[in-house]
């Protein structure tokens, strides 16, 4: 349907392969919003064949549908970082978040952010998008971060990510011996009134589905993949320590050594989803990092 080598960050080109209202197209095919229709007719941002065409418009197969991409800038202060860029097309950009950074700018951490990387990045490379975050990760949690170029792509990777259409796995090392070799805990999550952090497994909570493997038994402790059917904030966090294994260096959660790492062992290591256009399949993997490999080294030599 998009014609690949015509896309841009600031226009998609679509080729219609059979006849259909232009609206419905729109909204059930593209999954553009209301708001977004809005828009592009007040702005006359959507052409047909090169011709700005009303929403009644019938397509019919071989015509070519184009849509400006035109949103402000991200206010972002750009700084470089030195926050690796794994992947950069029309849509999206794949960022290796590292650890002890957080994804967004809050009161408490202003600048030095993964946003503020990518602004750096964008101005470089001298696009005009806007920031949005498909998903995020704790402070303390390093690794896979998506950033959405654009309304569209925002609202595609969301939907798939709300309906478990795109694979997240991680690689925690959680205290004790997990004695089954893999597993699934659903055990729903709940936020207690008053406490703007810390969640709890209640029956009260939203549902939430993780799986875990085992990759390795170390020392007092395990390596385990895990992945998450749902996304609740710490939700890894939160169904390790229900299990009775929590996540090492967790201080929220888990168990404190600062001997053996300063930080929660979880690392966001491999993410595949569909491009929001083409819908080729992307794989995003990133390298465990070296306090974490490290932190493995020590259990495994005490073993």
């Amino acid at each position: 349907m998009f014609k690949k080598e015509l896309q841009r960050y600031d226009k998609m080109t679509i080729e219609i392969d059979e006849e259909v209202n232009l609206k419905r197209f729109l909204l059930d095919e593209l999954n553009f919003s209301v708001r977004s229709l809005s828009k592009m007719k007040k702005n006359r941002t959507i052409t047909v064949n090169g011709e700005f065409k009303k929403f009644n418009a019938i397509l019919k197969k071989g015509d070519l549908v184009q849509v400006v991409i035109d949103e402000e800038k991200g206010h972002f202060e750009a700084q470089d970082l030195n926050v690796g860029i794994l992947y950069d097309d029309f849509d999206l950009i794949a960022v290796d978040k590292p650890p002890y950074m957080v994804v967004h700018p809050t009161k408490s951490h202003v600048d030095g952010t993964v946003a503020n990387a990518v602004a750096h990045y964008i101005d470089k490379i001298g696009e005009n998008v806007k920031i949005r975050f498909v998903n995020r990760l704790d402070m303390n949690t390093s690794g896979l971060v998506i950033v959405a170029k654009n309304a569209y792509a925002h609202h595609v990777l969301s939907e798939d990510m709300k309906y478990d259409r795109i694979e997240k796995k991680y690689i925690a090392v959680v205290d004790g011996d997990v004695k089954d070799d893999d597993g699934i805990i659903d055990a729903p999550i709940y936020r207690p009134e008053g406490d703007t952090i810390k969640r709890v497994v209640d029956e009260r909570g939203q549902e939430s589905i993780t799986t875990y493997k085992v990759v390795e038994r170390l020392n007092g402790a395990t390596v385990l993949e895990v992945g998450l059917k749902t996304g609740r904030t710490h939700q890894i966090r939160v169904h390790m320590a229900h299990i009775g294994h929590g996540i090492i260096g967790d201080e929220l959660y888990g168990v404190v050594d600062e001997e053996l790492i300063n930080r929660q062992a979880l690392h966001a290591y491999k993410l595949s989803l569909l491009q929001p256009r083409t819908k080729e399949k992307l794989n995003f993997k990133s390298e465990i990092p070296e306090d974490m490999k490290q932190l493995v080294e020590k259990l495994r030599t005490t073993k």
